[in-house]
């Protein structure tokens, strides 16, 4: 087991599918906050990557893995405990949309893969951390949804649907684990990342004219409210969802 990194009072925190786009912005932002972060992601090559850029062992801790699997799972909870001596904070951000179409039209067994990993796999990483850490020593925790959950979108019904489902998992979660824990998520629009690239790929000026802001979002603007909500100025939130899109869903946005 390795000797835990010991930084006085510094708070750790595990964030999900973390090796690039919004999961290693938000992991920046908590690593420049002052907290030390297990990152995980399925590609052990670039979780190295993203280690280094959040500042190396001494910041970070990398997992890889997939988050679907129970056995991936207990084994960030255990490495995380064992290299940083708590476990603080936790941002499910790992998400999957494998499909693209009417409803209609999906294949079932993609649906029962996408719930998994965007609801369940969120759902027993709370579990898991609060059994290890958070039921004693209490925390915070930030659902990463969507604005898709908000409102049907075409073609990305499903994926909505799960993200629908993981806002309603956080207010029950709050309403259960108060006063000790904290659970709030964040909804946003569409943000420029690998996995949203075919929503505005070569139309991005257009894409952008829905918003009144103008503007798609941007991993950082993710990252920056995440932090908000794991840190003591928003110790008097708890089962809120933050939509960030630019204003899109004032009227006919994204």
């Amino acid at each position: 087991m390795p000797e835990a990194v010991t930084t006085g009072t510094a708070r750790t925190a595990v964030v999900t599918g973390a090796s690039r786009g919004i999961g290693l912005a938000i992991a920046q932002r908590l690593v420049a906050d002052g907290v030390r972060v297990c990152v995980t992601g399925r590609k052990p090559d670039a979780l190295a990557e993203a280690v280094q850029v959040l500042g190396g062992p001494g910041h970070a801790l990398g997992v890889a893995g997939n988050i679907g699997d129970a056995a991936h799972r207990e084994e960030v909870v255990e490495r995380a405990l064992a290299t940083f001596g708590s476990l603080d904070l936790l941002v499910n951000n790992t998400g999957i949309n494998p499909v693209y179409g009417p409803l209609i039209d999906l294949d079932l067994d993609a649906a029962r893969k996408i719930t998994d990993v965007n609801v369940m796999a969120a759902l027993a990483m709370v579990q898991l951390c609060h059994r290890a850490w958070m039921g004693e020593h209490g925390g915070a925790v930030v659902n990463v949804a969507s604005t898709a959950g908000l409102k049907p979108s075409a073609g990305l019904a499903f994926y909505g649907a799960s993200k629908a489902m993981l806002i309603h998992l956080t207010k029950g979660l709050a309403a259960e684990l108060g006063p000790a824990v904290r659970v709030n998520a964040v909804a946003p629009a569409v943000v420029k990342t690998r996995f949203a690239r075919a929503l505005y790929e070569d139309r991005e000026e257009a894409a952008a004219a829905r918003y009144p802001l103008r503007r798609l979002g941007v991993p950082e603007d993710v990252g920056n409210a995440v932090a908000f909500l794991l840190s003591e100025e928003a110790s008097w939130m708890t089962g809120h969802t933050v939509v960030l899109d630019g204003g899109a869903t004032l009227g006919g946005g994204a």
